[in-house]
């Protein structure tokens, strides 16, 4: 059985960091992608950066870049959020599947989210 679930979020001041952690247990570790998606309140969700399976590869959308980035750690992803503003205030969920989706929210597997919250 596969289970993905998300820790690590909180209140950050602007300019704040912080560490998202996503465990996943029944998945090989290195065959599975990743992806870290957010969902503020009135708005839809959407995709903030990835990981790929085997090559690790990872990806972001463009108000993450270079701000944001993806670490691993055998069953363990980690999103890391520095310089976070008030507009990335919102629900944080990790996702993972065999196949690749990319920022695609087509993932199989969800956890049920952490919240991340900045303060002007």
């Amino acid at each position: 059985q596969v289970q993905v679930s998300e820790s690590g979020g909180g209140l950050v001041e602007a300019g704040g960091s912080l560490r998202l952690s996503c465990r996943t247990s029944g998945l090989t570790a290195d065959q599975y992608a990743v992806g870290w998606f957010r969902q503020a309140p009135g708005q839809g969700r959407e995709g903030v950066g990835c990981i790929s399976g085997s090559s690790r590869n990872t990806f972001f959308r463009d108000f993450a870049e270079g701000r944001f980035s993806i670490t691993t750690a055998r069953n363990m992803v980690y999103l890391h959020l520095n310089a976070l503003q008030p507009e990335d205030t919102a629900m944080y969920y990790c996702a993972a599947d065999q196949d690749w989706h990319s920022l695609r929210g087509e993932y199989r597997y969800w956890g049920q989210g952490t919240q991340v919250t900045v303060s002007s």
